[in-house]
This record gives C-alpha cells, structure tokens and sequence, in this order.
C-alpha cells in the first residue's frame, strides 16, 4: 500500500521480538530454567514416557492410564511407511544424500492416504513415521533391508529397534526416551516458528513439518553435536585434555558443547543428559570414554573462566546429546535426524497453537531500496 507507514524498530534476526503467546515451554537463560508444559525439564524428562509428553503437549494435561494405552496404541497403528515414502527412500540411498535431505523428501509424502483436513491422523502418521523413516533409511544406506516395526514396543524402544533389528535394554530405551523428552520443544526456535508461519495460512500439518525440517537443516539452528564428542576423541586422555584446549583457545577456536546463545548459566538439559549419560554408561556403554568426557568438561569449563572470564560459558546440550546418542550406538550422521524424532512433536504442538489463533503470520518490512527510477527501453540502456 503506498504511504504504509511500519511501526516498531526493525530488530535484525527479530531479536527481542514477542511473534507469539504459547503453553507449550518457557525458556529462561538467566536463570537456566526450561519449562515443559508446566513442568520444568528436569522434572519430567526422566520420568515421563514420550508418549505421554506428545499427549500433555497436545493436549495440555498428563493422560491416564486408559488414554495412555489408546494414545500409544493409535500411534503405533501409524509407524508402518506407505510404498511410495518406501520408494523414494530407496532411490535418495542410491544417491546417498544425508539422512536430513533424506527426512526432508519423505517428509513430504506422509499425507498419502490421509484426508488433508484430518489434523489428528496426519500429526499421528508424522510422529509415528519419523523414526520409521530415519531407520529405514540409514539401514538402505549401509545395503541393509528395512526392519519392520514392532508394535508391542514403545517409541523410543521401537525406534532403537528399527536400526538395529535388535531389542534394546531398558536402560537404551529410557535413555533415549529421556534424551526425546528433553528436547521435544525449546520456545519460538527457527524452525519452530517456520511450522507456525506455514500453518498460519491454513495450509496442512505435513507442509508446516516439511519446512521446519528445512529450518532445522540449516548449521545455523540444526547446531553441531558430533563435533562435541570429536573433541573428547582427539584428546583421548586425561592427560592431554588441558593442553589440548588450551591450544584451541590461544587459537581462537570455540569450544564445541560450551556456551549457548540463550542459556547465560548452565543448560537444564545438559543437566538431564548428564544425569541420563551417567545411568547409560554405568550399565551398557564404554565407561571409560564416560570418564574421560567428564575430564574434559571439567577442564574446559576451568579454562573458559580464565581465558574468557565473565562470559559465564557453560556446558549446553550439545556435550551430553553426543556423549549420550553416542552411548546408544547412533553414529553423528543420526543425531540431527533423532533430534527431529522428538521435535516432530513440539513443533505440531505448535500448529495446534497456531490454528486456533486463527490469524495468519505476516510481519512488516523496512524498505531501503531506490527511489523514483524510470523505465529505459532496452536499447536506450
């Protein structure tokens, strides 16, 4: 509109900026505080099946225990992948792009066989499938077939299953679930609020999902877990970890799994999947690589303090996600793709949000661009 005035400063990334109201988590980085639906991170996280976390924050309230079972029972009708999602799958490994890409494509083809204006079915098939198809997938890329999924297990331990072909231990199943748990919903993220902008102009659930898929791609949000444990790997013993980070510094590098834009204090959910980690490591995984990953946190967060003092740089979620998935026997290439797992959840948490606002996304733009030019025919230029 010509003369539309914008009001408000524009805040480059939108930094600061309240785009909307939820229930569905509460981020504090002063004071290193996650909220989950009402409850804070570290109580739940270890405790609450994810099934029941997809229900509460769908829902806005824990499910008994006949809801839980019709809950579980509905998702697990989902998980089996339609052939066409099967089809293409098998043509991105002969390709072999990443996992990422791969979830991306097949992403988009969940809607077969499901009414568009079926809200309920298609968030089921997209929370139920997504571990179908990373397992699928990473399975046709090593040569191997698919397994199928087993529907007596729950998500977590299903999901597990599908990659190995082997039934995990309670201890895998609730490290991982606790690892979903944790990181299901994290405020108005990049990819988050892309799932809302898209459902905000009615489109359908899977659209919305498909593209925070491509917003969580990007390193910029996706973050880096793999390199964390690299470092640990490189230093290999606890007797060369200070000398080591300290080269890093005096480089000028950063310290992958330390520091974080939000959490000016310690990360709460480091702290889950520490505590997840320290369970996992102590019964079935290397305790010895265990021990060295707490030598080398302790001594980053030491030299941090001297060598950036009051910058308050501390351990994030990153360290203990690698250390953990790590632990469960996921390869680097799995952790964004596990991460999706869980956040499939949260972000179709957030669509619901959106729907019911009823009111489209549609922020306002600074113009900076020339004025008053006049057209010149071609041959006049």
């Amino acid at each position: 509109m010509s003369g539309e005035m914008i009001s408000g400063a524009f805040e480059p990334g939108l930094e600061g900026i309240v785009a909307a109201e939820t229930r569905l988590s509460s981020v504090d980085g002063e004071a290193g505080e996650l909220i989950v639906a009402g409850f804070p991170v570290e109580d739940i996280a270890s405790r609450a099946s994810f099934e029941e976390i997809v229900y509460l924050l769908w829902h806005d309230a824990l499910p008994s225990v006949e809801q839980l079972a019709e809950f579980r029972e509905a998702l697990a009708a989902k998980r089996s992948l339609p052939g066409a999602t099967m089809g293409l799958l098998r043509a991105a490994a002969s390709e072999k792009v990443s996992v990422m890409d791969a979830l991306r494509m097949a992403a988009g083809t969940l809607s077969l066989g499901i009414p568009e204006d079926d809200a309920h079915e298609q968030a089921l098939a997209l929370v139920a499938r997504f571990p179908a198809i990373v397992a699928a997938y990473w399975r046709l890329l090593r040569g191997e077939e698919p397994v199928d999924p087993a529907p007596e297990l729950e998500h977590a331990a299903n999901y597990l299953y599908m990659l190995s072909g082997e039934k995990p231990g309670d201890n895998s199943a609730r490290a991982l679930e606790t690892y979903l748990n944790t990181v299901v919903d994290h405020g108005l993220n990049a990819s988050t609020f892309a799932a809302r902008v898209i459902v905000s102009t009615r489109s359908d659930l899977v659209s919305a999902i498909t593209g925070a898929i491509g917003a969580l791609k990007g390193p910029l949000h996706g973050g880096a877990p793999g390199p964390a444990l690299d470092t640990v790997f490189e230093i290999g013993k606890k007797v060369r970890a200070e000398g080591y980070l300290r080269e890093k510094l005096e480089r000028g590098e950063r310290l992958m799994g330390f520091g974080h834009r939000v959490y000016k204090v310690r990360d709460p959910r480091a702290d889950v999947l520490a505590a997840a980690a320290e369970r996992l490591y102590a019964t079935e995984a290397d305790r010895k690589l265990y021990e060295l990953a707490l030598h080398v946190e302790k001594t980053a967060l030491k030299l941090l303090e001297e060598y950036k003092p009051g910058r308050r740089l501390q351990t994030n979620v990153e360290f203990y996600t690698a250390l953990l998935l790590h632990g469960l026997g996921l390869p680097a290439e799995l952790f964004a793709p596990t991460f999706a797992v869980s956040r499939v959840a949260g972000w179709l948490a957030h669509c619901f949000e959106q729907q019911e606002s009823g009111r489209i996304i549609r922020p306002q733009s600074a113009y900076i661009g020339a004025r008053n030019r006049r057209w010149i025919p071609p041959e006049q230029r």
